[in-house]
């Protein structure tokens, strides 16, 4: 297992900081392990919690009586099972002594979202945990961690072969057994079916017209089932930034399965040799540079977008923090070139700089505030927002 020094240093900082502190990350991303990582560098007492565990639900059925008392560091591992301990939470937060530090985690279901943030507004600060990134695993194993994706038993599976039936039983058990858990009552096989429909528009622009058609339900159904995926953190939506330009700009968001290894997983391609041959292998490259650039940048959600005209311009990807517009460009080649669309980002958004992460090894400038920077380059050629 990857000790995973930031993660643990961002999270170590926020206890000292606030009294309670919610993880929050789709399932079997490493949650648990971070928070027993934790737990080791602090001094006793510490008090874990898995509401997985009967033991521990039973223990946790008067939820006063049973933390009240304790002091240290209390971790309550998926916590979206008991909702009704954000009250209780509450209460104790707001006590003067012990300084108890509450550290919760659970996946980002809209049941936690909203318990959370009716009992603990002002309380909480929120942290998510994704997959491995290549500054955890090195720029080396860009390849790797690019097919496999970033699930940490996916990742550290001692074959390709074992990896893939790792992701694949994955999905199985996110849709049989957690989407239920979101109180979410559709069967199984619809939403597997909307998954992989999803892998093959990965990178596009989300038409809900042609999806509510081809699943013969209303738009507004499909996007529930959008949204419903998106909050469970293995669907990454791109909303579309809007510039007062005369150019008339696209306005619905872009979609992309979260993790490259889950994609490749929903398309059967279990090697690499069988993706670099396969017609999504661009729209693949380009997602997970996509991930990576934005975990480099440590930019937010929130600050994330694209843009697009119906003309033709378009930017991968636009980061917006305070004054600063960073954009990027995503190509899977050895020798990016400077293109229309670049040219007319950089007038038409005032981009501060704009970076072209490409598939070669090296970076280099290719125009006055466009760099070139190869995908391996990428730690040490673009640096985190300030």
């Amino acid at each position: 297992m990857l000790k995973r020094e930031k993660e643990l240093k961002t999270i170590k900082g926020l206890l000292k900081r606030h009294r309670v502190v919610g993880i929050i990350g789709a399932r079997q991303v490493g949650k648990t392990t971070l928070a027993h990582m934790v737990a080791a560098e602090r001094k006793p007492p510490v008090h874990f919690f898995d509401l997985e565990n009967p033991a521990d639900l039973a223990r946790l059925q008067d939820p006063m009586l049973a933390l009240k008392e304790l002091e240290g560091l209390v971790i309550i591992d998926e916590i979206q099972r008991v909702p009704d301990l954000f009250p209780t939470l509450r209460v104790l937060a707001d006590r003067k002594k012990p300084a108890t530090r509450y550290l919760v985690l659970g996946s980002s279901s809209p049941e936690l979202l909203r318990q959370s943030s009716e009992s603990l507004a002002g309380r909480i600060i929120y942290h998510q945990v994704e997959g491995f990134a290549l500054d955890e695993v090195g720029s080396e194993n860009t390849g790797r961690l690019w097919l496999r994706g970033g699930f940490p038993r996916s990742y550290l599976a001692g074959n390709n072969a074992a990896s893939h039936e790792w992701r694949s039983g994955f999905i199985k058990t996110f849709l049989e057994r957690d989407l239920p858990q979101f109180g979410f009552r559709v069967a199984s096989t619809t939403m597997r079916r909307f998954w992989n429909m999803l892998a093959h528009y990965h990178a596009q622009t989300w038409n809900a017209s042609e999806f509510g058609r081809s699943f013969g339900v209303a738009d507004t159904t499909v996007r529930n089932y959008l949204d419903l995926l998106a909050s469970a953190l293995v669907l990454r939506i791109l909303q579309p930034w809007h510039e007062n330009i005369s150019k008339r700009q696209i306005k619905s968001p872009k979609v992309y399965i979260a993790d490259s290894g889950l994609l490749h997983a929903l398309l059967n391609l279990r090697s690499r040799t069988e993706l670099e041959g396969h017609p999504k292998v661009g729209a693949s490259w380009e997602g997970f540079a996509l991930s990576q650039v934005i975990r480099r940048l440590d930019a937010e959600s929130g600050e994330c977008f694209f843009w697009a005209t119906h003309a033709g311009a378009e930017l991968d990807l636009l980061v917006v923090r305070g004054s600063q517009k960073i954009g990027v460009e995503f190509k899977k080649t050895s020798s990016p070139r400077v293109t229309p669309s670049m040219k007319s980002a950089m007038e038409n958004l005032k981009l501060q700089r704009l970076y072209v992460v490409h598939a070669g090894e090296d970076s280099f400038p290719i125009a006055p505030g466009i760099n070139a920077v190869g995908l391996n380059r990428l730690l040490a050629d673009i640096e985190p927002l300030g």
